[in-house]
């Protein structure tokens, strides 16, 4: 549930460059990481979205020839998911968990959560950020997401667990332009 301190840091995050100068250079992206209109593949069709890892770039195909394109972070080599899922959930302000292979692989980085069936809140502090798309294959979850983040420097880099991060801001824009069922293609 979002209570009034989430909402109002939830609002001052979204509107941090205009309202706490600080904030801006933390979220400060180079102009290829903006989301921007594009000239793209025409194989793909209007509302699929292809993610190209290794140049960190996420594109909504929006005409033929055409797409938005948004900089992405995404997982460190190994961890990340390539192939064809679905987005069959989306969330806001979603409740974040690490899988146990995180854990196992991270234990002093998620000691909080080893013994125990502790989710953490939505919120501004929670990982998966404001917005959150699952990515499902074949009917199953793959655990892989797209999401929002609180760590905007990860945009351009190959840091995560797997799961393909954005600027909640922008997010939260690809969240309103996508439906349930949106094609996801991971190169």
């Amino acid at each position: 549930m979002l209570n009034r301190r989430h909402l109002i840091a939830g609002g001052l995050a979204a509107l941090g460059p205009v309202l706490v100068p600080g904030l801006a250079r933390a979220i400060d992206l180079a102009p290829k990481f903006q989301p921007q209109e594009v000239t793209f593949d025409p194989r793909y069709v209007p509302g699929q979205l292809v993610v190209l890892p290794r140049a960190h770039f996420l594109y909504l195909v929006t005409g033929p020839g055409r797409a938005r394109r948004y900089g992405v972070g995404v997982g460190r080599a190994g961890l990340d998911f390539t192939g064809t899922a679905t987005i069959s959930v989306k969330k806001k302000w979603p409740t974040w968990r690490p899988t146990e292979e995180m854990i196992d692989r991270e234990p002093g980085n998620y000691e909080r959560f080893i013994g125990n069936d502790y989710v953490q809140p939505g919120g501004p502090e929670n990982p998966l950020g404001s917005r959150a798309l699952y990515l499902f294959k074949d009917g199953r979850d793959t655990y892989y997401r797209i999401h929002g983040t609180n760590a905007p420097r990860s945009i351009g880099r190959s840091v995560s667990n797997g799961c393909i991060r954005m600027l909640n801001a922008h997010v939260q824009d690809l969240y309103q332009r996508v439906p349930i069922g949106t094609t996801v293609t991971v190169l």
